[in-house]
């Protein structure tokens, strides 16, 4: 091509964009659903009886790349219980002005307690407001859930609630204690077969 077509030559797409119909989205009043797997905001999830599924270990904050997680633990009393496990999260914040949203907080949490959801309207004019505390980021109640401190519902220990583990989610509040029984059920079984087989 000859050197002084170079000009229009780098405008090509520019005209090109010139004569398309343009793609106007009226937001905020609509607004294009996300795609299902969206890294939006983050939440922290509870168990099906309200107690929250974060322990406190604080893996999300060294996997976060931003640095942008906050987390102290505190540990459980038997008056006071907010996870199954023997420590929670007591303190829990994350800094959206460093947050790239990049999902590594997710993958490293054990317990599954920190999701992304798809909101990402997190914009605001203030500093301090994009600063979210553990208030701000737990999932709300649900029906059937009470809200924590309070004992253990689903199980005598910690290792009941991890035991069912996904059949939690499918399951309604009232067939989990049959859901529970059946678990230990079979795991006694499991231990008794393992017993005769050594003896």
């Amino acid at each position: 091509m000859l050197d002084f077509l170079n000009p229009v030559k780098g405008f090509a797409v520019t005209f090109r964009q010139m004569f398309r119909k343009v793609d106007t989205v009226e937001y905020p009043e609509e607004k294009r659903p996300t795609a299902p797997r969206f890294h939006g905001r983050h939440q922290l999830n509870r168990w099906p009886d309200g107690l929250e599924k974060c322990i406190g270990c604080e893996l999300c904050a060294w996997a976060c790349p931003a640095d942008a997680i906050y987390v102290e633990g505190a540990s459980n009393t038997e008056t006071e219980r907010y996870s199954p496990g023997e420590r929670y999260g007591a303190v829990y914040q994350i800094n959206y002005l460093r947050c790239i949203l990049c999902g590594l907080c997710v993958e490293a949490c054990p317990t599954r307690a920190l999701t992304m959801t798809n909101d990402y309207e997190l914009a605001d004019d203030s500093r301090e407001s994009l600063i979210w505390t553990k208030e701000q980021l737990v999932a709300p109640l649900q029906p059937g859930m009470e809200a924590p401190p309070h004992p253990m519902r689903l199980g005598e220990d910690e290792l009941d609630y991890y035991r069912l583990g996904p059949s939690f989610a499918a399951a309604q509040p009232t067939d989990l204690l049959s859901m529970l029984a059946r678990s230990r059920g079979s795991a006694e079984a499991d231990q008794a077969g393992e017993g005769g087989a050594s003896a």
